[in-house]
């Protein structure tokens, strides 16, 4: 049975009661068995169930009314630390901003995985935490009937009291936790519909807002702790290189430097080498490091550059059918033999994450145990790697998180606080080991650049057939190896009605190797995919002679596609387009929500084209708050536009060109067009948000550009002054 399935069926045993916690409290929380799948419990319980069962408390109610929860996931900007809060405060009747928020420690037997990506923190969680709270609240209900000597059908919650109907007695529930914890929960609760809520589906002030405009957050970068010192590493440019030699004098006259030595940083199943100095500060650390002399040994890899990289995929694109991803019908046979055709290659970027806040990370290696502090979106992922590579108990490697300055798939990675680890245990004391800008930028991992080969065959003024094949470097691969199967992405972002309307498709992932890092990256291989098969379908259409939305409405025939068409239809008077406006459509789907796109562009003079307006379509099913969505929509775009006509990562001789914002440049304010967001509303499950805003941009822009101006753009990113 699924975790969510056993939170369906809250049996006797399924209400966590406890007291101890300072103080008496009342707990509801979760522990996942391999044994039991997911319930429940009270501490004892769960002690003799499973001696490997931990405890686990998402809600904890104070004898003094304090109502503390638990953020499990990482929060770097998305939300969860607000919308987790205001799901439970929601069934729980307590007021979102009279609660504490606390961010917790890595611990997968208590809160399942915490990785926060693939948008999976509010679709993963929301129906558990709602099941959850409103268990609590009817328990507290009950136990003040009992008090009262009523019905509890006589009682209802409000703001975390609980008030009796007809004579308006009320109890806060600090009173109540001694009572409520020696009942057993009812076996089933009722959930509010949506048009009961009060706090969910509203926009609502952030609670992580005050703490980051005041300085009370604590990001990765502020955090610290007793006795620590501070490093910088300089690492091969090269991530297959060696260090040959190195001479720290220089360095070591610097003041305030105390130990410089080689370091090795595991990346995944390969080693990059580097020299760390270590220092009183992180102001010296970089003093000595950049007085450091280091020789390197680059022998016995390819040194890679980005022409070659590209003419490799593509020439491999010409001669390969590759690895079948997926395959319907017989696309091959029904493309040679159609008269009317189209055989296209697109081409995008490698790019950086380019967080806000550095790569940093404090690790203490001591005889017994590790500890961690930093900004990790995969606190799990962390516990599994420096625990096999040190030959460590898991359980022996705690992580504490803290706020992360963006993450965008970077900070899931063990690399960085596997390095500081290993500085840690070099010098036999806790180290914050801080990444320069320049560090961030030449050691990645990248968002692989990758070559897509589209076919398609019109006929009858429709689309006939679809061949997909991408050649680009598969993340996989570096975290758990080749396994010899096609890329599991190759198709992300590819809407799944089309599989029911067009009979003949496939995906192949052409398999295609460098010694370059590469890593998930905002919205994954959607972020690509998306343009090069939006992009493709709308070519297809201008082949077939139809407007690019229809041919969409053609083939999208389920009632949630045609809802949203309907609506970007509207919002962006798509149908009243005017002669020397163009615009372009396109819509996407990853971690279960779609999105659509719609830009506006012009001419802009002698200086190319001019983005006028976008306009986001947003089918999330169920959400939480609509102010956050917008706020991910816009970020979204803002990120896509930068990827699509702005920067790139490119290497030269197995190293990487970009060094900072000067040569990696970001999109400023006055590049950022009108953004307007629409959310559809329905009662779907809920899909993700953070990522899902992105991939839909760019086929959108390149497709306006294209009816504007007739020029196809395939090869990104382009220079929106030099479109004419």
């Amino acid at each position: 049975m699924s975790v969510s399935e056993e939170i369906e069926h809250l049996s006797r045993r399924s209400f966590l009661r406890i007291a101890g916690i300072g103080s008496a409290a009342l707990c509801l929380g979760l522990y996942v068995s391999e044994k039991a799948g997911a319930k429940v419990v009270n501490e004892s319980e769960a002690s003799l169930a499973d001696a490997g069962i931990a405890l686990a408390a998402w809600i904890i109610i104070h004898t003094s009314g304090k109502v503390t929860l638990i953020c499990h996931r990482a929060e770097m900007g998305q939300g969860v630390y607000h919308s987790i809060a205001q799901i439970i405060a929601e069934e729980l009747e307590v007021d979102l901003y009279g609660v504490d928020i606390q961010l917790t420690q890595g611990d997968e037997k208590k809160y399942g995985s915490q990785l926060t990506g693939g948008s999976s923190t509010i679709r993963g969680s929301y129906k558990n935490l709602l099941k959850l709270s409103a268990t609590a609240r009817e328990v507290l209900i009950m136990a003040a009937a009992a008090r009262w000597g009523v019905d509890p059908s006589g009682c209802y919650a409000a703001s975390g009291h609980v008030i009796q109907k007809s004579s308006g007695k009320k109890l806060h529930y600090g009173e109540l936790v001694a009572d409520a914890a020696k009942l057993t929960p009812p076996k089933e609760v009722k959930l509010k519909t949506r048009a009961d809520y009060k706090v969910i589906g509203k926009g609502s002030l952030r609670r992580d807002s005050p703490l980051k405009t005041n300085g009370q957050a604590v990001f990765g970068i502020d955090k610290r702790i007793p006795g620590l010192q501070f490093a910088t590493v300089e690492r091969n440019p090269r991530l297959r290189g060696k260090v040959r030699s190195f001479d720290a004098s220089a360095a070591l006259k610097v003041p305030g430097v105390t130990r410089v030595f080689k370091v090795v940083m595991g990346v995944w199943d390969t080693d990059r080498e580097g020299v760390a100095v270590v220092a009183t500060s992180t102001w010296a650390a970089m003093q000595g490091r950049k007085v450091l002399k280091v020789e390197w040994d680059d022998s016995g890899f390819e040194h890679v550059s980005s022409p070659e990289i590209f003419r490799r995929q593509q020439e491999l694109l010409q001669n390969s059918e590759g690895l079948s991803l997926s395959t319907q019908g017989d696309p091959t046979g029904i493309i040679a033999r159609a008269k009317d055709k189209l055989d296209v290659v697109y081409e995008t970027p490698y790019q950086s994450h380019s967080c806000m806040e550095p790569v940093n990370c404090i690790a203490h290696y001591q005889a017994d145990k590790v500890e961690i502090w930093g900004p990790v979106q995969a606190p799990n992922w962390i516990q599994d790697y420096v625990s096999k590579k040190l030959g460590m108990d898991r359980e022996k490697v705690i992580v504490n998180m803290t706020f992360l300055g963006g993450g965008f798939g970077r900070k899931a990675m063990p690399d960085y606080p596997y390095e500081a680890v290993m500085v840690s245990k070099e010098i036999g004391a806790p180290v914050q080991v801080v990444w320069t800008r320049e560090d961030d930028a030449t050691q990645g991992p990248y968002r692989p650049g990758i070559s897509y080969r589209c076919e398609g065959a019109v006929e009858n003024g429709g689309i006939a057939a679809l061949k997909f094949r991408m050649a680009g470097q598969n993340n996989d691969h570096w975290m758990r190896g080749d396994s010899g199967k096609a890329n599991r992405s190759t198709s992300e972002g590819f809407l799944k009605p089309y599989y029911e309307s067009i009979k003949h498709i496939s995906f192949a992932d052409v398999p295609f190797k460098t010694p370059i890092p590469t890593s998930f990256w905002r919205s994954v291989y959607a972020s690509t995919n998306g343009f090069a098969y939006e992009s493709f379908l709308d070519e297809l259409a201008h082949q077939a002679q139809k407007d690019p939305m229809d041919l969409r409405r053609q083939y999208l025939k389920d009632e949630r596609s045609q809802l949203l068409i309907d609506k970007m239809e509207e919002v962006s008077g798509w149908k009243n387009r005017k002669k020397n406006e163009g615009y372009g459509v396109a819509i996407t789907e990853c971690f279960a929500s779609t999105v659509g796109h719609i830009v506006k562009v012009s001419k802009n003079g002698d200086k190319g084209i001019r983005i006028d307006k976008v306009w986001v379509v947003v089918d999330c099913g169920w959400y939480v708050n609509p102010d956050i969505i917008t706020a991910q929509v816009e970020g979204s775009v803002v990120m896509a536009l930068g990827a699509a006509t702005i920067h790139e990562i490119t290497f030269k001789n197995g190293m990487v060109e970009q060094r900072n914002f000067y040569d990696y440049k970001m999109p400023r304010i006055t590049d950022i067009p009108p953004i307007e967001v629409h959310i559809m509303e329905n009662d779907e499950n809920a899909g993700g948000m953070g990522e899902p805003g992105l991939p839909a941009f760019a086929p959108a822009l390149t497709n306006a550009i294209f009816d504007l101006t007739g020029k196809r753009i395939r090869k990104l990113p382009f220079d929106l002054a030099n479109v004419h």
